[in-house]
């Protein structure tokens, strides 16, 4: 098969109805992406970006279009149309999606969040927590924080403990949404290093990025998003 993942005509709008509108957030999108290949789209904020990650990662359903992924456990399978059950598999084993807000289980420690991904993996408690501090070493996220809940964090600390979570994984698709967007240039030099050693890996990748700087050098192919359309 020549593809991990294709996006056939996606299209995604909202209805807001105390507001009586109707708004367009993608339209006929197509995406040909193989494996190992990291593609990154840039728009203005609300030209519909986001969406298209959400429909991939179905957190949202697409209206029209399909979405083909090459799973290693399914086979060739349609998000657009695939049962809830598979789908839960695939967040947890082969898709992972980092957003600009962190969203993990009250009294849930920092260490035990990234943890908890890599058992979710199948594999031991105990390189669960080799994987977790190598991690979150990388991320210099402050060792007295390794303990602590997430809430107490600035963006910047829950946005690098997100990347973290999602990148230990080493899914075999990676939906980054604005992974750098609060991120001093230290800590996205950090993010830059391990998006090189997944693509090394072979982990196949969409970015959404504002900063056009970071992408250089790193994206196969590049997009712009206006009003809900590639351009």
């Amino acid at each position: 098969m020549e593809y991990m993942l294709k996006v056939e005509n996606l299209s995604k709008s909202f209805t807001i109805h105390n507001l009586g509108k109707h708004i367009k957030a993608s339209q006929d999108i197509n995406i040909n992406l193989k494996e190992g290949e990291f593609i990154g789209i840039t728009g203005r904020s609300g030209s519909g970006k986001s969406t298209i990650l959400k429909c991939i990662y179905r957190t949202y359903l697409p209206e029209k279009g399909n979405i083909w992924y090459n799973s290693k456990k399914f086979g060739n399978v349609n998000i657009s149309a695939i049962d809830e059950r598979r789908m839960v598999y695939l967040r947890k084993h082969e898709i992972g999606y980092v957003s600009q807000f962190l969203n993990v289980m009250p009294r849930t420690t920092a260490k035990e969040i990234v943890e908890q991904a890599v058992l979710e993996m199948g594999h031991t408690k105990e390189y669960a927590a080799e994987e977790a501090v190598k991690m979150l070493s990388h991320f210099e996220l402050d060792y007295e924080l390794w303990d602590s809940y997430p809430n107490t964090f600035s963006g910047g600390e829950k946005l690098r403990l997100n990347i973290a979570r999602a990148m230990v994984k080493h899914p075999r698709l990676l939906l980054l949404d604005e992974p750098t967007a609060s991120l001093d240039d230290a800590s996205k030099e950090k993010v830059r290093v391990l998006i090189e050693q997944l693509k090394r890996e072979g982990t196949t990748m969409i970015g959404i990025f504002h900063d056009i700087d970071f992408m250089t050098g790193l994206c196969d192919r590049k997009y712009n998003m206006q009003a809900g359309k590639f351009v």
